[in-house]
């Protein structure tokens, strides 16, 4: 009867392995190096649930390097699902609230362009189209000093207009946040009371710098 093939204990000092996870849209790829060989493992990737994918690919590729999962000490991980969602517009219904004034910023862009002389140049559509972009009365200048308070009534009245849209996600982006981010929270607050089951991003909390 043939023995069970048991991978080795790793001593406790030994987490000189190194993983590396690559989750595409159509394969999950996963490398494992450990004093100069290398292993590696494809799977289909699991698009509902990616981390089963991760995890049944770190699962193959430990096994076959017969190493105790203890001896890995540092995982790299990418991928391009994120990537994929924007470029083929297959993510959530995204709402964007902003500075009223400002709802077209991300239309004129920074006027940048692809082909720097040609003014016929059709840029793609901007991730969130003018009819999801709301702006709400409000101001913040570049010190941070409230110049125009933060209309809360405008700010439920948007709320509203999510839900009538069936919004699935917001992403609140008001000028000179990364100053003060308080108008923001506070919108941030109003739509987590009025719409619980809606994701809310703030610009204040993911990139707090400057530009519109």
């Amino acid at each position: 009867m043939l023995a069970e093939k048991r991978a080795p204990v790793a001593r406790e000092t030994d987490r000189t392995a190194r993983l590396g996870v690559d989750i595409g849209g159509t394969f999950t790829d996963v490398a494992l190096e450990h004093n100069g060989r290398r292993w590696t493992s494809k799977i289909l990737t699991t698009a509902t649930a990616p981390e089963e994918g991760v995890l049944a690919a770190i699962r193959a590729v430990i096994e076959e390097a017969q190493l105790a999962p203890s001896v890995v000490g540092l995982i790299i991980h990418g991928t391009t699902l994120a990537t994929n969602a924007l470029i083929e517009r297959k993510g959530a219904r995204t709402a964007l609230i902003t500075t009223a004034g400002f709802r077209d910023t991300i239309e004129i862009r920074h006027e940048n362009r692809f082909e720097q002389y040609d003014v016929n140049i059709d840029l793609p559509p901007a991730l969130v189209p003018r009819r999801w972009r709301f702006p709400v009365n409000e101001r913040v200048d570049a010190r941070g000093k409230v110049l125009v308070p933060l209309d809360e009534d405008d700010a439920r009245r948007t709320a509203d207009a999510l839900a009538a849209a069936r919004i699935d996600a917001v992403a609140v982006g008001f000028l000179h946040s990364f100053t003060n981010p308080e108008h923001e929270r506070r919108v941030g607050a109003i739509l987590a009371e009025r719409l619980p089951d809606i994701a809310v991003t703030l610009s204040s909390d993911v990139s707090p710098e400057m530009r519109e």
